[in-house]
């Protein structure tokens, strides 16, 4: 079973993305406040106990409590924010987002087999 990581600082944020050149990353943008939102973290949750594979970083980011890292993300690759939100990068930048109802443990699996 694969494991997110909760990012809370730019810091954090950079540092994972230098990462990418290594291997591909996965980012669930989340709000603690929005029922769409939770039906996708919990999409994402199934996805990582039952699809995913190990060789992904996985991380996750509280939208409202970690502002400054979500428009972060936004900026450095491009991807304009929504919320819920997965994005994936590879070398750094992103091959493949999706938002709101289109984050399912289907989706995420087949953009992670491509």
């Amino acid at each position: 079973m694969a494991q997110w990581k909760e990012i809370t600082t730019t810091e954090e944020w950079s540092h994972w993305l230098s990462q990418t050149e290594e291997r591909p990353m996965l980012v669930m943008k989340h709000s603690t406040r929005c029922p769409v939102s939770a039906d996708a973290f919990q999409e994402y949750e199934t996805f990582l106990a039952e699809d995913a594979p190990e060789d992904v970083v996985y991380l996750f980011v509280k939208v409202i409590e970690s502002r400054d890292v979500s428009n972060r993300i936004a900026d450095d690759v491009g991807v304009k924010h929504q919320s819920p939100q997965a994005i994936l990068i590879r070398n750094g930048a992103p091959v493949w987002n999706r938002s709101h109802w289109h984050i399912t443990r289907g989706s995420l699996k087949e953009a992670l087999e491509q």
